[in-house]
């Protein structure tokens, strides 16, 4: 016997129809990559995004056709997300620091056939136009008064011009929401990068979890940032969770500065705020030496890598910010677990509440989690049994587009290539990367907690450790180390810093002091061109 509920499919559609109809006055405030600010409603955001659907139409795209962007976060580019995938086409959101290269061999596996773009990447289009032979329509996300002559481009168009004379009517059409929605490519550190192709279904579920109160908890009193760019996995989701609360947005655009962050937050009253952990030093490097406090900010999302326990102690206790630690990634849409205390937490002291702060938090339901051993099999929830983490659930890839790099799976499972613990209620806390994880001497070190201790030194900027061969251990750690402006570090003051933080045998065998720490596109540390960069380093213990 079947239930007798309406059967109306999960489409991306939904939210903006939900968000105009429920939430039409709620605010959307962009800082334009020209520098001035703009504002409208979610009715306009639905209204303009109807005459991007049918500038589509117009073009003949047929259904699951490809729609790349290479913008910033602001008002445009959140017209596309619901007008592209709410006509039944397939949002490619392309990240613009990754090598022109790779942006080329990306459209064209991808086979785009219109490209969006913000003025500051005009010469990356330059670059990459020739390359791209399938692209039929390159559009700029400006007025039309704005658009560059003699740029040497085929077929470009302003954005204005393009929506301009469409009709803001448009019926949105209902198909299977198992539909492909959107897609975003892995950074492709090694090799060529594979693409996860979200589905409509799959985007709603995740829209539902990140907004439930143990996960971002957005509601319409909220006004949130999302520093997390919109082409990194969608923002974490957030324009469409945000769609199905009616928050105010505030986009930043490409101004990720401190001070920049900082005055749009003041200035918009945002009360949430979501980004990778760079973002924040830089946030806090302006504030701290210029005696600025928040007004209305309550709470930050950090993810995409490890946040130093340094940078949540700066943000509760000198701010009264709390933090929120996040883990996901592309192949997950991305939000797997997110941190947050249970009620038997609350009447815990502050050391035993950080304990579980610095963690990457408990699965979303909808996203399942174990960590098992080299033999495949299941190990214990004890926070202490270290084993690669594999997930499963609706928002978690099946396989990649094309089927590039063969069946990700084992038993159903998707393997992370994180190594993690999962302690008795269910928080998990990533040790390392199973590529980067350190064994010296038949144990594991883990290079996190070796940075995160470097990070907590007032003198340190920035740290990443490494493994290196030895003799006799196998492998030892040494951490390499970018010094903070105008302060004074030697190797030995910070191997002292380590005493009394962590076992004498994980203690570091050396510091590296680095002008910089080579970082990806989406802001994780790139160890690997770490290692060559210290391909001739000898360890002094060797």
């Amino acid at each position: 016997m079947l239930g007798l509920m309406q059967n109306q499919p999960l489409l991306i559609s939904g939210l903006i129809v939900h968000a105009e109809r429920h939430h039409g006055d709620g605010e959307i405030v962009s800082r334009r990559v020209e520098g001035d600010i703009h504002r409208y409603r979610w009715r306009d955001v639905a209204r303009r995004a109807r005459q991007v659907a049918n500038a589509l139409d117009g073009m003949k795209l047929l259904f699951s056709d490809r729609v790349a962007t290479l913008a910033w976060n602001g008002y445009r580019h959140l017209e596309l997300y619901f007008g592209v995938s709410g006509s039944g086409r397939v949002l490619h959101t392309i990240n613009p620091r990754l090598h022109p290269e790779q942006i080329a061999w990306i459209a064209n596996h991808a086979e785009d056939q219109v490209l969006c773009f913000d003025l500051s990447f005009l010469p990356l289009v330059q670059a990459v136009h020739a390359k791209c032979p399938g692209i039929r329509q390159y559009v700029a996300l400006c007025d039309a008064d704005r658009l560059p002559a003699g740029s040497g481009i085929p077929n470009l168009v302003s954005y204005e011009d393009w929506i301009g004379g469409q009709s803001t009517e448009y019926q949105w059409p209902s198909f299977d929401e198992n539909s492909a929605s959107s897609m975003c490519y892995t950074s492709g550190t090694t090799g060529n990068p594979k693409a996860a192709l979200y589905s409509h279904r799959s985007t709603i579920l995740h829209a539902y979890a990140a907004a439930l109160p143990d996960v971002m908890c957005l509601s319409a009193r909220d006004a949130v940032l999302p520093v997390v760019p919109m082409f990194h996995v969608n923002a974490w989701g957030i324009p469409y969770s945000a769609a199905l609360t009616g928050c105010k947005v505030v986009f930043p655009g490409g101004a990720l500065d401190g001070k920049s962050v900082y005055e749009l937050i003041e200035g918009e009253q945002v009360t949430y705020a979501a980004g990778v952990p760079t973002v924040w030093q830089m946030l806090l490097g302006h504030m701290k030496p210029n005696g600025l406090r928040f007004s209305s900010l309550k709470r930050t999302v950090i993810g995409g890598s490890a946040c130093p326990p340094a940078m949540i102690d700066a943000f509760r206790e000198d701010y009264g910010v709390d933090v929120l630690h996040a883990w996901g990634m592309t192949e997950m849409s991305p939000l797997g677990t997110l941190c947050t205390l249970k009620n038997k937490h609350l009447a815990q002291g502050p050391e035993e509440q950080m304990k579980i702060r610095l963690k990457q938090g408990r699965a979303i339901y909808g996203v399942d989690m174990k960590i098992v051993g080299d033999n495949g099999e299941e190990l214990p929830w004890d926070g202490r049994t270290y084993g690669d983490l594999y997930v499963k659930g609706p928002w978690v890839v099946r396989e990649y587009f094309k089927g590039e790099g063969g069946d990700p799976l084992v038993d159903g499972w998707f393997p992370t290539g994180d190594v993690a613990t999962i302690d008795a209620d269910g928080y998990m806390q990533i040790t390392d990367r199973s590529k980067d994880v350190i064994k010296s001497g038949g144990e594991w070190i883990s290079s996190i907690d070796i940075e995160n201790i470097a990070m907590s030194h007032p003198a340190v900027q920035m740290a990443a450790c490494v493994g290196m061969r030895h003799p006799k251990w196998d492998e030892r750690p040494i951490v390499a180390v970018v010094r903070k402006p105008g302060t004074e570090l030697t190797r030995e003051e910070l191997l002292k810093f380590y005493e009394g933080k962590i076992a004498k045998w994980q203690v570091p065998d050396d510091v590296v002091f680095v002008d910089a720490i080579p970082l990806g596109a989406t802001g994780k540390m790139l160890k690997t061109r770490l290692r060559e960069q210290l391909k001739d380093y000898k360890l002094p213990s060797a």
